[in-house]
């Protein structure tokens, strides 16, 4: 057997860019570690930072003649929008809340409106009850008027029965004091 190794295309491409990025590392290193090519750079950025807001002024100042959206307008819009679309759902929730109430306090009002209508029909019954016992009452004021009638004639009675029994009493005692006739009119 042999020990040939096959070409790997991917090994080769590995080891030229290790090689290659050491380079530009070494280069970067050495351009950054000097102290012109810094102040040259900060001098460049510098420059470049006011190019960028003078555009950006400019574009804004363009933009708002031509009526165009800028950047910033299109932040605020996204921004309200997120506001907005917080407002809709805590107004959501609060409806929500709300109709859960309402539906509670319409079980509630049929609750009441049932007891009352219980209530109702005591009050009806009671009414007609108290009809029946004021009947009653005037009914049992008769019967003891009735009453008192009758007892006035029963002490009439009694004494009319006393009076009579006296009378009779008298007739006796006077009937045994009588002598007894006998015959055609003659006391015997």
């Amino acid at each position: 057997m042999s020990t040939k190794r096959q070409y790997d295309p991917y090994d080769s491409f590995k080891k030229y860019s290790e090689i290659w990025e050491k380079q530009i590392n070494d280069f970067l290193f050495l351009l950054s570690n000097n102290n012109e090519f810094v102040k040259m750079s900060k001098v460049g950025t510098d420059v470049h930072s006011r190019y960028l807001e003078a555009f950006k002024k400019n574009q804004e100042a363009v933009a708002g003649v031509l009526n165009l959206p800028t950047k910033n307008d299109l932040a605020n819009v996204t921004s309200l929008t997120i506001q907005t679309e917080e407002k809709i759902d805590s107004l959501e929730e609060q409806i929500w809340d709300l109709q859960d109430s309402l539906k509670s306090q319409s079980k509630d009002i049929e609750s009441v409106v049932e007891v009352s209508k219980e209530i109702i029909k005591l009050t009806k019954q009671l009414k007609t009850e108290l009809v029946k016992t004021k009947k009653e009452l005037a009914d049992s004021k008769n019967l003891q008027s009735e009453l008192q009638e009758i007892k006035i004639e029963l002490n009439k009675l009694t004494n009319l029965k006393e009076d009579i029994e006296i009378l009779k009493d008298h007739i006796k005692n006077d009937h045994q004091k009588e002598p007894v006739l006998t015959g055609a009119g003659s006391p015997k």
